[in-house]
């Protein structure tokens, strides 16, 4: 059965799991976000995610790999060293698993982001590896990469 390609327009869509951010990583003003899981992978290790927050400052810990990219609005992010960047439309950003930034949305923001289930380093080279051997061996098909 072949696969079908998934299309959205994320500043567009409706979202609609309504929660508010943890009461303890609030920081300032009453964040609350909106979310819809867009798509996940087959083997589901990814996610694609649109996501949007209302005003307020918040800690955010990641406990997988993302990669937002921001559509509308703008965002100050603060890393571990105290250093705060802007992110608005058109911007990407990642976020490695096991890592903590703090977000300040001054009004809102919208971004889409790629969540992945961090592999741990050898089983993730044996999957690469057997992956490569497929292709290799004509039987995994092209890979871009």
């Amino acid at each position: 059965m072949p696969k079908a390609i998934v299309t959205a327009t994320p500043a567009t869509a409706e979202l609609t799991k309504i929660e508010p951010v943890l009461p303890n990583w609030v920081l300032s003003g009453n964040p609350v976000t909106r979310a819809k899981n867009f798509v996940r992978s087959r083997d589901w290790t990814t996610g694609v995610v649109i996501w949007e927050c209302s005003a307020g400052q918040f800690h955010w810990h990641y406990a997988q790999d993302e990669v937002v990219f921001v559509v509308e609005g703008e965002v100050f992010i603060t890393d571990h060293k105290g250093e705060e960047r802007r992110l608005g439309p058109g911007d990407i950003a990642f976020f490695p698993a096991g890592t903590s930034s703090i977000w300040r949305v001054p009004v809102s923001v919208r971004k889409v982001a790629v969540v992945k289930e961090s592999l741990w380093r050898p089983l993730g080279f044996a999957v690469k590896a057997w992956k490569k051997l497929l292709r290799m061996s004509g039987l995994g098909g092209k890979a871009p990469l």
